[in-house]
């Protein structure tokens, strides 16, 4: 068994993940990249991971609470 992935990095400009993981990606934070995948580098990947580092991961629930 396997976890669901927390980052799905999607090269080459596009912004869609054609069925690919579709029920494992449900909580999954998205990226996208222009770059295409052989140009993806290390440095391409930590721009991504510090994009993941800033989001606010909230799993379906509200950052605050509603005002009554």
């Amino acid at each position: 068994h396997v976890s669901d992935p927390d980052l799905l990095i999607r090269t080459g400009g596009e912004t869609r993940i054609s069925n690919f993981l579709l029920w494992q990606a449900a909580n999954t934070e998205l990226y996208f990249s222009d770059k295409l995948w052989p140009e993806f580098d290390h440095a391409a990947l930590l721009e991504a991971i510090s994009d993941f580092n800033r989001r606010e991961r909230r799993f379906g629930k509200i950052s605050e609470p509603l005002s009554p």
